[in-house]
């Protein structure tokens, strides 16, 4: 019996959605790039999946050494997704924009309340100066 396996690595490239098909036979690799355009949801993969799966040309067969599979803890592999959704900032444009916004509001904030608190500390300083010369001015 043949050990073959299709996965689906669905990234955005800057500047569209990329599906990247990776089918494997026995030792051989073929891919195929798909590029969706907008961010794809779940019923756009499964109609890819379903109806044009059989249209995407896979690239010529490559011969690799694979590994058999290893099964891994499923939490520890909830983990490894959930670090690397992190890390890539996963969402679509427009709330990466709305975070970014965010942290820029955040910045400005700090600074302008940092400026507050040390105009606040000097004046303080003057006023505890001014009541220590007025103090001294008796004698």
């Amino acid at each position: 019996m043949k050990e073959a396996s299709v996965s689906l690595t669905i990234y955005f490239d800057g500047q569209f959605y990329v599906g990247l098909f990776e089918r494997f036979e026995v030792n051989e690799l073929c891919v195929c790039r798909y590029v969706f355009g907008f961010e794809p949801k779940d019923y756009d993969i499964y109609e890819l999946i379903l109806r044009k799966y059989n249209e995407l040309k896979f690239s010529l067969t490559v011969v690799i050494a694979r590994k058999p599979i290893k099964r891994k803890n499923p939490k520890a592999l909830q983990r490894k997704i959930k670090k690397t959704v992190v890390e890539f900032k996963v969402g679509t444009k427009s709330q990466q924009a709305i975070k970014k916004q965010m942290e820029e509001r955040k910045i400005v904030r700090k600074a302008k309340s940092k400026a507050c608190r040390e105009q606040e500390r000097d004046a303080d300083f003057l006023r505890r100066q001014k009541k220590k010369k007025e103090k001294r001015k008796g004698h």
